[in-house]
């Protein structure tokens, strides 16, 4: 007997490639190659939000497939639609595939091959590395914010064609900021980790432990930004408003090596860490 699933609806579809996650990446790689000089060569930053897009599209929707056994296990994932039997698990694998498979060539004859190359790595990393790492060791954690971190270099360097230091601060500062940012998650979702057998931070290491890591990650990455000054990419404003976020977000992260900081603790660096990301990467189209 096989199995049959009802008529795929679209939102469906859209929901394997996590459009919010996406979202947040094409922000970054916009961020990247605006930094690098995007006003001047639209129709490759083009091609270069087109291509991350659809690798993008083709790495969520390979995890949503690898995933499926363990998102039925979560109640935060338990209703996407591979887990509840909205779409074939064979659907989701062609598609991402498929999307995965586009997504190079776009990148490699719309910008560059170094960008291509390092889109591959994205999606090698985050597919065949971190997802399966996610059950096995705590260190996945790092290994997931290499993909995570290379947007904004991609964008960078689909302008430039060059790995040099701006595009590399880029990297460091979304490496960094992932760290913290996905702590966060854990500690708010341990319970369903647990359920689904993932090795978090948390779980293997102790929530303690897991907060005086996201504070130490914030320290490192809040002097990142200001590099971009004395590179010439960054003026005196987005100095100021990068202090600002980074006090902000350093100090809440602070508060988290406290005995009992209180379960709302988790959320709250959660939520700060996209306000800072969120202005840290708008603050970048300030010239002044």
């Amino acid at each position: 007997m096989t199995d049959s699933f009802p008529p795929v609806a679209p939102r469906d579809l859209v929901a394997l490639i996590k459009p919010r996650l996406a979202s947040l990446v094409l922000f970054t790689t916009a961020g990247g190659a605006w930094l690098a000089g995007a006003s001047l060569t639209w129709p490759v930053t083009l091609y270069a939000l087109l291509g991350t897009t659809l690798a993008v599209a083709g790495a969520h929707s390979l995890n949503c497939y690898l995933e499926r056994d363990l998102d039925a296990l979560m109640h935060r994932t338990r209703n996407r639609p591979l887990p509840a039997g909205r779409v074939d698990p064979k659907l989701a694998l062609t598609m991402g595939l498929a999307f995965a498979a586009v997504s190079l060539p776009i990148l490699a004859l719309g910008t560059n091959t170094l960008t291509a190359a390092l889109g591959l790595l994205a999606l090698v990393s985050y597919v065949l590395v971190y997802t399966p790492m996610k059950t096995r060791s705590a260190w996945a954690l790092g290994v997931g914010a290499l993909p995570g971190a290379l947007p904004p270099l991609m964008g960078w360097t689909a302008i430039t064609n060059r790995l040099d230091a701006p595009g590399l601060v880029l990297f460091a500062i979304l490496f960094l900021w992932q760290l913290p940012h996905f702590l966060a998650i854990a500690l708010m979702l341990k319970a369903d980790y647990d359920r689904a057998g993932m090795k978090t931070v948390p779980q293997v290491m102790g929530d303690r432990n897991a907060r005086a890591q996201a504070a130490l990650y914030t320290a490192l990455l809040v002097p990142m930004p200001l590099l971009l000054v004395p590179l010439r990419v960054a003026g005196t404003a987005f100095a100021v408003i990068a202090s600002l976020l980074g006090v902000a977000f350093l100090g809440w992260s602070l508060v988290g090596l406290r005995r009992d900081p209180g379960p709302t603790w988790a959320r709250r660096e959660f939520l700060l860490s996209l306000v800072y990301l969120t202005g840290l990467f708008g603050a970048l189209g300030l010239r002044g």
